[in-house]
Parts: structure tokens; C-alpha cells; sequence
């Protein structure tokens, strides 16, 4: 099977080289589909996501990795309910960022490309950070002013060159595409390989169970990748005849900052006026996100749903993981509020097969969660 690049607004297909991150117009871009891979293509050997080796478009020789994926699935109670607990942040950059940009950089390397663009709240752009330097590649970051500095001295220690941006997330991404004319944007919300790994969660979540798919999946979502990458894995694994149908995916987003959540609810496919507000998930304060439509067709697909939670929930469970020794920051604590409040609703049967993706060290965000310490005394 040929695979190449797909426009899914005009249905025009595109190859993999030479290198693109965007459609003409720019239009984003996904992948054709694939077939996926079953049990037996697994490299065991590798204790990676580059087991699942097989179901990546790359060439044999591409692969920029420092041991990313296989995080740990543990068995936990939430809020007096048993919970399947999926620990992203035990990742080289302690978030599940890593993932996409292991596979997007070695795709890029491979084509030639020797110095990038992104620009990030934080995670992605450590991610991309780190993974650049260890490709040999350079790297450029544009980051919102107001970013967590832990991560910023993430970025800069991997050797970086970082510029802040005034104004908001999304200001941000608007100066990144300003700059895309002069040096290739490697942005992991633009470029379709960066779900391309993402979407080895759901390979791993499928192996970790037994090669069964859970029955829900609660992931905080921002612009969205983890909500795609899991459709696009879980799909895959369902034309390769391995599971019969998919989790529902629900997408957790904060109230003063939740496009997709707000359309999803209004029964849209497009964005609908939301508040748009600071908010301590700085991960997930996405106000325009770039692929919100093929989101939300993504949760509706499952049978899943989207839920906007207060401040105060997010801070909340930012503190009862902390004191159940799951140290995480504001944006992954999303994902426990969310399912307390699934949970609660009967929306989520308590005996069910729920993964609660936890997606970011708390070591990203010490002084937010020192802030929360200090108003909870």
C-alpha cells in the first residue's frame, strides 16, 4: 500500500517527499489510511514505540529515539473508583509529547531537513528541543511569555534557541506561521507525523491490556493530538481485525479555555463563541485549535464526549493525585477531575476498563503547583 499525504477537505493526495507540513492554502494534512499491524509485527525486542516499528510510513533507516513509550499502565483508585492510570510522563521529557516528536524528527532528518520551527507552551517544544539535538538537528521555539520557566530551561539546556512571544498561546502560533517562510515548521500540531506518534498510545494501550481495547479513554486535549492520535491508532487496529470496535475517547478541556469541548456540546463542527480566559492547564489553553472539526468527529465516532472543568477542579486534582503519590501537572490533572465527574454522571460505569491519561511531570510546573499549595493552607 502507497502512503502519502491527504487532504481531507479536497480528498487530493500528496507524496511523502519532498518535505510538507501543510496543503496548498495551508490546509492541515493527515496521513492516507492504513491498515495496521497485528500482534505478530510487534518488534518485542525493542522497548520503545518504535516496537510498533511496522505500522509507521518511515524509511528503515529513520529513527531518532531515546526510549519513548512503553509508560507504565497502573492499576489505581480515583475518587473511590478503580481507574487504569497510563503514566506519560515518564518520558525522556517527562511528557507524552515525546512521542510525536520522535516520529515527526526522524521523518525530517531522513528527508534532509537540518533545522526546525515549532512553537509550544511547553512540552512540545521541549520535546522537539530535545529530539532535535539528538538528531544533530537545530531548533528554533517560539514560546508564550507566560510559560512555566521549568520547561523554557528545558528547551535552552537542549540547546534551543528560544524567543517568548507576548500576548497568548495563540499569538504565538500565529508568529510561528509568520516565520514558517525562512526555516521548515516542524509544528506538532501541523505536521501529520507528529500523530503519527501519538497514535503508538493506542498500540501500546491494546498490548498492555492483552490485546484488548479499554472501554474508555479520558485524555486532556488542547489542539487535539491525543484525541487523533488514539482515533487514528484504534482504528487501524480495527481494520487489522485485532479489536472489534473502539474506546469512546473523551476529551477534557479547562472552562475558561474549551473551543472543542464548547463545539462538541453545541453539536458543531466548527467553532463556536466560547470565553476564552487564562487558565493554570497552560497545556491545553488552545483557542483556536487547528484541527477542531476532524476532533470533534473524532470523539463523536467513538461514542465518547467532551467535559470543561472549573479552575478549581483542575486544582483540586492537581493536589489529590500529588497526595497519592502521582505527581503531575495542572493540564494532565485534567484527566482525574474528568473522570471523577464521568464517573459521577453514570456516563462512566465504575467496573468499566477506563485509562486515565496522565500526560505531564509536575516538575514542568513547580510554581503553579506551589501557588495551589499556598492557597490550600
Amino acid at each position: 500500500m502507497r502512503i502519502g499525504y491527504l487532504d481531507p477537505e479536497s480528498g487530493e493526495e500528496y507524496p511523502l517527499d519532498p518535505p510538507r507540513w501543510s496543503g496548498p492554502g495551508r490546509r492541515p494534512l493527515l496521513l492516507t489510511p492504513m491498515p495496521g499491524i497485528g500482534r505478530s509485527e510487534i518488534e518485542n525486542s525493542v522497548r520503545s514505540l518504535w516496537r510498533y516499528r511496522a505500522a509507521l510510513p518511515l524509511p528503515d533507516s529513520a529513527r531518532i529515539s531515546m526510549g519513548e513509550g512503553m509508560t507504565p499502565l497502573i492499576e489505581r483508585q480515583l475518587y473511590g473508583t478503580p481507574a487504569l492510570v497510563k503514566c506519560e510522563w515518564v518520558m525522556p521529557t517527562a511528557s507524552f509529547k515525546d512521542r510525536g516528536a520522535s516520529v515527526m524528527l526522524s521523518l525530517l532528518r531522513a528527508q534532509g531537513i537540518e533545522a526546525v520551527l515549532e512553537d509550544s507552551s511547553g512540552n512540545g517544544g521541549a520535546a522537539i528541543a530535545a529530539y532535535a539535538a539528538a538528531g544533530s538537528m537545530a531548533a528554533t521555539i517560539l514560546a508564550p511569555s507566560v510559560t512555566s520557566p521549568a520547561k523554557l530551561v528545558a528547551m535552552r539546556a537542549a540547546g534551543a534557541q528560544v524567543e517568548l512571544v507576548p500576548g497568548d498561546r495563540q499569538a504565538t502560533a500565529e508568529a510561528a506561521l509568520a516565520r514558517a517562510e525562512t526555516i521548515f515548521y516542524a509544528s506538532h500540531n501541523w505536521h501529520p507525523f507528529f500523530l503519527q506518534g501519538t497514535k503508538t498510545l493506542a498500540y501500546e494501550l491494546w498490548e498492555q491490556l492483552g490485546f484488548c481495547a479499554p472501554d474508555n479513554v479520558i485524555v486532556p486535549c488542547g489542539a487535539g493530538s491525543n484525541v487523533l492520535g488514539l482515533a487514528i491508532g484504534f482504528g487501524e487496529l480495527v481494520r487489522a481485525g485485532e479489536i472489534v470496535r473502539q474506546p469512546r475517547i473523551f476529551a477534557v478541556q479547562p472552562a475558561n479555555c474549551a473551543p472543542v469541548a464548547a463545539a462538541f456540546l453545541a453539536g458543531a463542527d466548527e467553532r463556536v463563541p466560547t470565553p476564552i480566559a487564562p487558565t493554570i492547564a497552560e497545556g491545553t489553553a488552545i483557542a483556536a485549535p487547528l484541527r477542531l472539526g476532524a476532533v470533534v468527529q473524532a470523539l463523536r465516532e467513538s461514542g465518547g464526549g467532551a467535559i470543561r472543568l472549573t479552575e478549581a477542579e483542575i486544582a483540586s486534582a492537581t493536589l489529590d493525585l500529588a497526595r497519592a503519590g502521582l505527581y503531575v501537572e495542572p493540564t494532565a490533572a485534567q484527566a482525574a477531575a474528568a473522570f471523577r465527574r464521568l464517573v459521577a454522571a453514570g456516563t462512566v460505569a465504575p467496573g468499566a476498563a477506563t485509562v486515565v491519561v496522565l500526560t505531564g511531570s509536575g516538575l514542568k510546573a513547580g510554581q503553579r503547583i506551589a501557588e495551589l499549595l499556598e492557597g490550600n493552607t
